[in-house]
């Protein structure tokens, strides 16, 4: 009796750890079946949907798809949706009219669209230059605030800092645009003939960040304008959306150290002798979408010895209407030149 007892109460005990361990093998059997039915519920809607976005591009009806072309299409889902909101933005942007940012609709009512913002590069040491121009074509003080305001032209030197900030030549700038308020100070840029091509581009930048205008123009410091003839120009071609516009030229591209003219990169340029068809430096106009463009890619946008040829290489490649203005040759002896070169 004893032995048999003995033996029975283990085998109940082996029974019951048995059906503990079956039920916890079930369970866990269970949460398996969900998991995986649930992967594969969530798999199959991704298939139904990528093989839908693979008909719709290749209009077949039925399509087979592959794991390189799934990572491809879920890549494509996330771009697309960062597009989306770039879209929305830029809209946005479209029907503000790429105002500035930090101008609020508290500002007051919204300013006309400008024609031209005309950027005059200058220097230091070149005061009787400005003072020449002020007192030949570029209003001052009252007059210059009335020619923004009835013809939407802005005029501005531009001009950037000495490599030795807050010296006599930038306290000598900033007393005379005191006096003027006629500058656009490049901070961020150090003033030297060599970076002439980098200073351009900063200007079509920060005016087309700071004015809402048709067109922005280059000026030489020792070019003399007819301003309302240039506004005529200008004018005319106000339809075309991306237009650069200027006296064109190619010429000689300089390989030698010695010569004055003299580009670093001058076997670039074809066959090494002559440039692409570019604007003369003196003078030119490029649109908003073309300031705007230069704008966006400021940091990728290579500048060469000088800033015609870098201009005018950054256009080759776009869907721009060349414009070669006969107007905008300042050494011409024609009569119908708007500009003149000192």
């Amino acid at each position: 009796m004893g032995s048999r007892g003995s033996n029975h109460r283990p085998s109940s005990a082996s029974r019951f750890e048995n059906r503990i361990s079956f039920l916890m093998l079930s369970m866990f059997a269970t949460m398996a079946s969900f998991y995986v039915a649930g992967r594969l519920w969530q798999d199959a809607g991704n298939r139904v949907y990528l093989i839908n976005e693979l008909d719709k591009r290749t209009g077949q009806g039925k399509s087979s798809i592959s794991v390189d072309d799934t990572l491809k299409i879920i890549t494509c889902r996330e771009r697309q949706k960062k597009l989306d909101a770039l879209h929305i933005d830029l809209e946005k942007a479209k029907q503000e009219g790429f105002t500035p940012k930090h101008i609020s609709e508290d500002d007051g009512p919204a300013k006309k669209k400008l024609l031209v913002v005309i950027g005059i590069l200058t220097m230091f040491g070149r005061k009787n230059n400005r003072d020449a121009i002020r007192k030949a074509w570029m209003p001052t003080g009252d007059a210059l605030k009335k020619l923004e305001e009835e013809k939407g032209i802005v005029v501005r030197f531009v001009i950037g800092k000495s490599a030795n900030k807050g010296d006599s030549s930038d306290r000598e700038i900033d007393s005379e645009n005191r006096q003027t308020n006629d500058f656009i100070i490049l901070e961020n840029h150090v003033e030297t003939i060599e970076e002439r091509a980098t200073k351009t581009k900063l200007f079509f930048i920060q005016a087309v960040e700071n004015w809402d205008a048709a067109f922005y123009t280059k000026l030489s410091d020792d070019v003399y304008v007819n301003i309302d003839a240039l506004g005529s120009v200008l004018g005319s071609s106000l339809d075309k959306p991306r237009v650069y516009i200027g006296c064109m030229k190619s010429g000689e591209v300089f390989s030698q150290p010695k010569d004055k003219w003299y580009e670093p990169d001058w076997w670039k340029f074809g066959d090494g002798k002559s440039y692409f068809q570019h604007a003369s430096g003196e003078i030119f106009a490029i649109s908003q979408a073309l300031a705007q463009f230069i704008s966006i890619n400021r940091l990728v946008l290579r500048t060469y010895a000088h800033d015609d040829v870098s201009i005018g290489s950054w256009f080759i490649g776009l869907d721009v209407k060349h414009v070669d203005e006969e107007k905008f040759c300042c050494t011409s002896r024609s009569s119908g030149a708007i500009c003149a070169s000192a």
